[in-house]
């Protein structure tokens, strides 16, 4: 890795966008809790201090020796980064008259490379209780807001290196020039050269799995999804037909889903064995209504179907996953020093006792970065563009017990709205979108014959990362003539309902 930059985490909501903003100026950087050992490689560049929903004079509050840190790389203190280094140095950090939070104007009353081509009353995005009161000597303030005197500033020290605090938080969508504020801090200060892009990302991670898994055999299961096949796709780039992929068919896909997927992994030259479950995965779910009980029993039947076909495999070393980076930066403990990485990557958490070393490609990756470097390798965008579907696939879009009928049902319809979406050039402006089938009939008429059929529900959310979802509000055209091309269509269906529940309180799943 040519150069890196450390972003040191002290709990905050924003730390994932400073990585992400980071990255979209070409440059890696990695997330690691306040107290981790930093490792003062060669390629460090530079340390971010995060913001935190502590504040700096509380008992217990998260803490590093800043001084430390500033003695061998340059640093930005975020907020509570910012306070945390005026305390540290002398300064006085107190509570604010009022909470500040939201908009203000950052006015500019010193010149620094900090602040290059940035306008001299930027709009800027405030959350804190805390202000710094008065800096420590050898501070200079860089400017203020109507509110609070001391927005940004830097050490003068010229023995150790720059120290930068800013009160704001560069990071999110309304600081509208945080990002060039981020770059400078990068560029001017760090001075990385801003290598880090899909094709930089290929090269390195095709030869250290060269490396790391040399002319062994890795198993993977696939799903069809962005993670797992771009994952796949490096692997095989890296060891050809050593790669053994697995997709199962687990009866709760999308229509034709099984054809099409396997398709594409032949037209992208991978070595992968589609296994028709169906039958087992409607016999396993018969009777069962309850989602968790649903979700574990596709799980659980998986991982029997995975290791029938992966013992087939002679002489298998590694176990491929699509981990990303989200994944194992959600499950580090920001308050303990234990790492615990989640279980549940792409295959559910695999026996220990398949006595397999793990590969993950993708695990320094967010998934737009996981979607640029599929265009990269040339994956087709029908691919690389799908919208987020749940491993239980549309069991979890069938409220109540699942049969095959019912998902014949479901497939067509969510296949009429899906198509509909695209044609209507409306797919890529939603985050998420599918049917749910719901465990209600009711009466309508055709022609002069009164029905009793199922109900289907439409749901669209727009969202940046799911973790938060609003309902999309579609063109009341578009719904109706999806609504009456799956009445028309499906026989079946003689209702059609559209969510309007956004996440919170409602979740994106009805399941």
């Amino acid at each position: 890795m040519a150069e890196k930059i450390l972003i040191l985490d002290f709990g905050s909501q924003y730390t994932q966008l400073i990585a992400r903003a980071v990255r979209e100026a070409n440059v890696y950087c990695e997330i690691i809790p306040f107290h981790q050992t930093i490792s003062y490689t060669d390629d460090l560049k530079g340390v971010i201090l995060s913001g935190s929903p502590c504040s700096v004079n509380e008992a217990n509050a998260p803490e590093v020796s800043v001084k430390n840190i500033v003695a061998k790389v340059p640093v930005l203190g975020i907020c509570y980064g910012a306070q945390l280094a005026a305390k540290q140095m002398g300064g006085d950090v107190s509570k604010s008259e009022k909470r500040e939070y939201g908009r203000a104007k950052l006015i500019l009353q010193t010149e620094d490379i900090f602040f290059i081509d940035v306008n001299p009353q930027s709009q800027v995005w405030m959350s804190h209780s805390d202000s710094i009161k008065s800096l420590p000597d050898g501070c200079t303030t860089l400017a203020h807001t109507s509110h609070i005197p001391i927005a940004a500033y830097k050490t003068n020290d010229t023995v150790s290196h720059p120290f930068y605090g800013v009160q704001f938080h560069p990071e999110v969508y309304h600081s509208t020039e945080g990002k060039k504020i981020l770059n400078n801090f990068l560029v001017q200060i760090c001075h990385c050269q801003q290598e880090w892009t899909p094709a930089h990302f290929i090269s390195d991670t095709v030869s250290a799995l060269q490396k790391e898994i040399g002319n062994q055999k890795v198993v993977m299961a696939l799903s069809g999804g962005v993670d797992s096949t771009v994952a796949a796709t490096l692997i095989h780039k890296a060891i050809g037909n050593n790669l053994y992929g697995i997709f199962v068919d687990n009866g709760v896909l999308r229509k034709d889903e099984f054809e099409s997927v396997l398709a594409t992994y032949q037209q992208l030259g991978l070595n992968v064995k589609g296994i028709d479950a169906k039958e087992r995965f409607y016999a396993a779910l018969a009777g069962k209504t309850e989602p968790e009980e649903k979700r574990k029993t596709i799980g659980s039947l998986f991982i029997d179907i995975f290791q029938e076909e992966a013992k087939n495999i002679k002489d298998v070393a590694f176990l491929g996953q699509g981990t990303i980076y989200p994944d194992v930066i959600e499950s580090v403990s920001v308050h303990g020093p234990s790492v615990t990485i989640k279980s549940h990557h792409n295959v559910g958490g695999l026996p220990e006792h398949l006595h397999l070393r793990l590969t993950e490609p993708l695990r320094s990756l967010f998934k737009d970065e996981v979607r640029k470097v599929g265009k990269e390798l040339g994956i087709p965008a029908v691919m690389i563009e799908r919208h987020p579907f749940p491993g239980p696939g549309l069991a979890i879009r069938i409220l109540g017990e699942i049969t095959a009928e019912k998902v014949q049902l479901l497939q067509q319809a969510d296949y009429i709205y899906t198509k509909a979406l695209k044609d209507n050039n409306l797919y890529a402006t939603v985050w998420q979108a599918g049917a749910i089938l719901l465990p209600v009939k009711t009466v309508g008429v055709m022609g002069d014959e009164r029905t009793y059929e199922f109900t289907v529900a439409l749901r669209a959310v727009t969202s940046v990362d799911g973790m938060t979802a609003d309902w999309a509000h579609l063109p009341y055209e578009f719904l109706a003539d999806v609504s009456n091309a799956i009445i028309n269509n499906v026989q079946g269906i003689n209702r059609v309902v559209y969510d309007i529940s956004s996440k919170p309180p409602a979740t994106i799943e009805w399941e």
